[in-house]
C-alpha cells in the first residue's frame, strides 16, 4: 500500500512519513515531555554543583538530588532499550555522568586528600601497624647487633657483608686519619644535589623492595632488614675500632634518623600484609590481604616523602655541617618524626584503621 501524498502550501507533493515511523516519533515526544521537568530540575542542581555554588541550593533540591538521578538513569535505559531519537539518548547519556560524580563520585580533590593525609590519616596508619614495627625494630636491632659481633671475631666478615664499590678504603686496617677524612665536612655545596638524586633512588629500592617482599609472608622483608642492618653493624665496629664511634655517630644521624625510620616503616607494611595473609582471622585471605594493602600503601606513601626528605639532609647538611650540627639536626628530625607519628592526631576517625 503507497503511503498517502500531502500538499504543501507550494503545490510541490511529499510523500506521508510511514505509520510506524510516525508512532515511534510520537513515543519519544511524550516520553520527553513527561520526564522533561524532571531532567531540567536535575541538569540545574548539578550545574550549581559543578560551579561550586552549593550554598544556593535549597534543601528540597538536596533531598531530591538522588532521587531525580534514578529517575534520571532509569529514563537512559528506557530510552536506550526503545531506540529513542539520538538527541534525547546523548542529552540523558551526559546528564547521567555529571549526576553520577556529583551523586557517588570524590567528595575531595587532592589538595583536601593531602591535607587529610598529611593532617592524621599518616599517621593513624603508621600507629596501626604498631606491632609490625616493633618487630621490624627488633630485627633491625639484631641485625646490627649480628654485623658488628662477626665482624669483631673475625675481620673477613666486613668484605662479605659491606660490598666493595660502597666501603671504598673504609676498611678494617684503614687508618684513623683516613677514616676520619671520609666524615669531613665539604666546602661547598655544587655538585650534591646530583648526589641527593642518587641516595634518594638507591634508598627508595630499598623500601620498596622491603615492602613488596612482604607477600612471602614477610620473611623476605625481614631478611632484607636484617641484612642491610648488619651492614651498619659493620661500619659501626670499623669506626669504633678506630676510636671515632660519635664522630660516625653524628654522620649518620643527620639523615639516618629519617632514612632509617622509613626502611623501617617499609619493612613493617611488607610484614603486616604478610601476617595478615598468614593470620587473616576470620576473612578470607584475599580480604585481608586487600585491608592491609591499602593501609601498607598509605604508610610507603609517607615512605616516599621521608625518603626525599633523608636525601635533602644526607647530600646538604650532613655534607657541609660538623659533628654538632649533625647532630642536632639527626635528633631533631627524630623527636619530629616520632612526635608525628605517635602523638600527633590521636583521635578517633570513624571508619580509620578498621581491617587487619
Amino acid at each position: 500500500m503507497k503511503a498517502p501524498i500531502l500538499r504543501t502550501l507550494f503545490g510541490r507533493a511529499e510523500v506521508a512519513p510511514p505509520p510506524d515511523v510516525e508512532a515511534a516519533a510520537l513515543r519519544s515526544d511524550r516520553f520527553r515531555l513527561e520526564r522533561e521537568g524532571d531532567w531540567r530540575r536535575l541538569d540545574a542542581i548539578v550545574t550549581r554543583m559543578e560551579k561550586g555554588r552549593l550554598r544556593g541550593l535549597s534543601d528540597e533540591d538536596v533531598l531530591a538530588l538522588p532521587a531525580l538521578y534514578r529517575t534520571a538513569a532509569s529514563s537512559l535505559a528506557v530510552a536506550r532499550e526503545t531506540s529513542l531519537d539520538t538527541a534525547t539518548l546523548a542529552y540523558l547519556d551526559a546528564l547521567v555522568q555529571r549526576a553520577w560524580f556529583q551523586v557517588y563520585g570524590p567528595r575531595q580533590g587532592f589538595i583536601a586528600w593531602l591535607r587529610a593525609f598529611l593532617g592524621g590519616g599518616l599517621s593513624r596508619a603508621v600507629r596501626a601497624i604498631w606491632l609490625d614495627i616493633c618487630v621490624a625494630l627488633a630485627v633491625m636491632v639484631a641485625g646490627t647487633i649480628v654485623g658488628w659481633l662477626l665482624v669483631m671475631r673475625e675481620r673477613e666478615w666486613f668484605f662479605a657483608l659491606v660490598p666493595a664499590d660502597m666501603a671504598g678504603e673504609r676498611v678494617p686496617g684503614a687508618g684513623r686519619a683516613a677514616l676520619l677524612e671520609s666524615l669531613r665536612a665539604q666546602d661547598e655545596a655544587a655538585g650534591l644535589s646530583a648526589f641527593a638524586a642518587q641516595l634518594f633512588s638507591n634508598n627508595a629500592g630499598v623500601a620498596i623492595l622491603a615492602f613488596a617482599l612482604g607477600f612471602a609472608f614477610g620473611i623476605p622483608s625481614l631478611m632484607l632488614l636484617l641484612h642491610n642492618m648488619a651492614l651498619l653493624g659493620a661500619m659501626l665496629w670499623l669506626y669504633h675500632d678506630a676510636g671515632l664511634t660519635l664522630e660516625f655517630a653524628a654522620w649518620l644521624a643527620v639523615h639516618g634518623t629519617t632514612e632509617l625510620f622509613a626502611i623501617l616503616l617499609a619493612g613493617a607494611a611488607g610484614l603486616h600484609i604478610g601476617r595478615a595473609m598468614a593470620f587473616p582471622g576470620d576473612r578470607s585471605i584475599l580480604a585481608a590481604a586487600a585491608a592491609s594493602g591499602r593501609r601498607g600503601a598509605q604508610v610507603m606513601v609517607g615512605v616516599v616523602i621521608m625518603l626525599v626528605a633523608a636525601a635533602v639532609l644526607e647530600a646538604f647538611p650532613r655534607q657541609l655541617l660538623g659533628t654538632e650540627g649533625r647532630l642536632l639536626i639527626g635528633t631533631t628530625m627524630l623527636l619530629a618524626w616520632l612526635a608525628y607519628f605517635f602523638a600527633f592526631a590521636r583521635e578517633r576517625v570513624p571508619g580509620a584503621g578498621d581491617g587487619a
